[in-house]
């Protein structure tokens, strides 16, 4: 009876729209169907964007002549829209209902993707940023991830070094200069690795790539290859 009334008086609302819904859902039907995981043989393998129309599935020509450090690159979602608004109001609100109905809807993408034994790496924030925030979201990410993969996952191992601007506010240039030497590895949090393990660098928001691709750098001159996931990704190159 409590739970009848509680619903009465506090209907249940989309966490994206705050419309109405069904007290057994997270999403109303309009924004449900508003979101569509990216078709992923129809992106670039090394940066995620789409191909253009009536290429062949391959590595794009932006990638073939400037190869980002990791070797590849898998995102969800495009950056728009619902997938926006759904990223903003948990890393602005900490309403994380919608990124685990995103992650659960990409399922079947995670576990094609990630094997058990691949290792999950979040992209670390400034350490003051953290501390201000009391968040990490690209661990957050991991854990949630890993939840679904049966993999492993490890924030400690790659460290940022120094306090440097937020990425969003700095133009494509600025952004590669601004993460040069953003990033150290910690030798006393080196995991242990399968032979065929892949390590995986993640973020929520992949935009230029570049943040993805100097973390990449900085594992790969300790001979560490790795892969890029996102969340989400800007469809525009530099956008």
């Amino acid at each position: 009876m409590w739970s009848s009334l509680r619903h009465l008086l506090f209907p249940p609302a989309c966490c994206i729209c705050q419309q109405p819904i069904a007290h057994d859902a997270t999403l109303c039907r309009r924004c449900s169907q508003a979101i569509t995981p990216l078709p992923q043989p129809r992106l670039c393998p090394r940066c995620a964007l789409p191909l253009p129309e009536g290429a062949l599935p391959g590595t794009c020509g932006s990638c073939l002549n400037d190869p980002p450090a990791h070797r590849r690159a898998v995102a969800l979602y495009a950056y728009k829209e619902a997938v926006r608004d759904a990223i903003l109001q948990w890393k602005l609100g900490g309403d994380e209902r919608a990124i685990d109905w995103l992650l659960t809807v990409a399922g079947d993408t995670l576990r094609q993707t990630i094997q058990p034994h691949d290792l999950l790496i979040p992209i670390p924030m400034p350490l003051a940023r953290m501390r201000r925030t009391g968040q990490h979201h690209a661990a957050n990410l991991c854990r949630m991830i890993a939840a679904i993969t049966g993999c492993r996952w490890e924030w400690r191992w790659l460290r940022r070094t120094g306090n440097q601007p937020r990425q969003s506010s700095l133009s494509h240039k600025e952004r590669r200069n601004n993460l040069r030497r953003a990033f150290t590895l910690d030798t006393d949090h080196q995991p242990t690795l399968a032979g065929d393990a892949t390590i995986w660098l993640v973020d929520d928001i992949m935009t230029t790539g570049a943040t993805l691709h100097f973390a990449a750098r900085t594992l790969a001159r300790q001979h560490h290859a790795s892969a890029a996931l996102a969340l989400a990704r800007t469809l525009r190159k530099g956008g």
